[in-house]
């Protein structure tokens, strides 16, 4: 029999030590899966971006216009830049009493009526001989007797509604001094408002040295509607004036299609001329037409011109959808499935005049697990100077992942 060799004190068998090794290893691993299983379940998954969805945008047709084939025309709808359009010449014409426009806001920036009537002029021997004068030189005239008392804006109000040369001339002697002067105010008020190409001589229109071009005359068809004395003037067909009596638009187009002012203008060197606004509701929205046409052979046919211009630009205007509720504008594809579209939250349109270029610039954000409905960005479309943003939203929930998932994929959850 062998004899049975004595382990020395303290020593250890090799297969515990190795039994203890893979219980440690063991217990380090469900240590460890313990942490991690926690951790893989409960830690929140990194959001993803989306890729957004190509816009084609409308393309609305472009207008022909109604031009007559005399003179220089120029028209354009107020807040549509792309509406502006001119024909004929770009010469300086004589503009005729068109220039009574220019006079009444040449005295009004000097004398602002303040909120009320201004201030009261009595006419003197002087001005009541301006009716003879303007009489003898077959120019539109209205009583004014010496002593006659009228306000500010009453004699406005004949000037602009009787296109009276009388009047005018007599205003601006009032404003000014003399004529002299008022040329020099109207000069220096001409070149703040950026009208270069207008010239006056004298504030009734009964010299053909008073010229302006077409698109000159389209600002100052801005700049009388801006003005709240003188717009409202413009569009009064009758009123009554003491001393005076019953004054009547020399307008003829009046009320008529829409139109609302604003001045004529009539003169062998000029031929007939208007320069005219007319107030529309499109699409619910109100809009402005303004313009001028000048050279015209008499007022009843430049008026028909004027009608059929108006036509066609209003015929110009289109409503555009821009989007629908639920058009997409971008995808989510999470890595665990899941996916959803951005889309746009409202119905969004535009009210355009003409082929207008329309841009949209898509903005979207990264999400993960989220509900439907929540607001995941926007949408900008541009049409010239006007932008219109919609909300972007979720068109439905991105669940969570599952657990197998986050445990089988700790890259995108740790």
């Amino acid at each position: 029999m062998t004899p049975r060799t004595a382990s020395r004190p303290g020593s250890r068998r090799p297969g515990t030590r190795r039994r203890r090794i893979g219980v440690a290893a063991v217990l380090a691993v469900v240590l460890a899966a313990g942490a991690y299983v926690p951790l893989a379940l409960l830690s929140p998954v990194a959001p993803a971006a989306a890729s957004a969805e190509q816009y084609t945008a409308p393309t609305p047709a472009a207008p022909e216009l109604t031009f007559p084939d005399y003179g220089a025309t120029a028209v354009q709808a107020l807040g549509f830049d792309d509406s502006l359009t001119t024909s004929g010449d770009d010469q300086p014409r004589a503009i005729a009493s068109i220039s009574k426009v220019i006079s009444a806001l040449v005295v009004l920036d000097s004398h602002p009526l303040d909120d009320g009537d201004g201030p009261t002029i009595t006419f003197d021997a002087d001005d009541a001989a301006l009716y003879d004068a303007y009489l003898a030189r077959d120019g539109k005239v209205a009583p004014m007797p010496a002593g006659l008392r009228l306000t500010e804006r009453q004699a406005l109000e004949v000037s602009l509604i009787e296109s009276a040369n009388n009047y005018a001339d007599a205003l601006a002697t009032w404003a000014f001094g003399s004529t002299d002067a008022y040329v020099a105010a109207a000069d220096e008020w001409l070149d703040e408002n950026g009208m270069t190409s207008t010239t006056v001589v004298e504030p009734t229109g009964m010299s053909p040295e008073n010229t302006s071009t077409a698109t000159d005359l389209l600002s100052l068809g801005r700049l009388a509607l801006a003005d709240p004395v003188v717009a409202e003037i413009v569009r009064t067909e009758t009123t009554t004036i003491p001393g005076v009596g019953e004054i009547e638009n020399s307008n003829e187009l009046l009320g008529l299609d829409g139109v609302s002012g604003i001045k004529t203008g009539t003169l062998d060197e000029a031929g007939a001329c208007l320069l005219f606004s007319a107030d529309y509701t499109i699409a619910g929205q109100d809009v402005t037409v303004v313009g001028v046409m000048l050279g015209g052979a008499d007022h009843d046919s430049l008026d028909v011109d004027v009608q059929a211009l108006l036509a066609s630009v209003t015929a110009g205007f289109q409503t555009v959808d821009l989007t629908r509720a639920g058009d997409s504008f971008g995808r989510y594809a999470l890595p665990w499935g899941a996916t959803a579209e951005a889309v746009a939250s409202d119905d969004a349109r535009v009210l355009v005049w003409g082929a207008e270029t329309i841009d949209a610039t898509v903005s979207l954000d990264d999400v993960g697990p989220d509900d439907a409905g929540r607001t995941v960005g926007s949408v900008a479309f541009t049409i010239d100077d006007q932008t219109v943003d919609v909300p972007l939203e979720l068109d439905r929930p991105i669940a969570e992942p599952g657990a197998w998932w986050r445990l089988t994929h700790p890259g995108e959850v740790l």
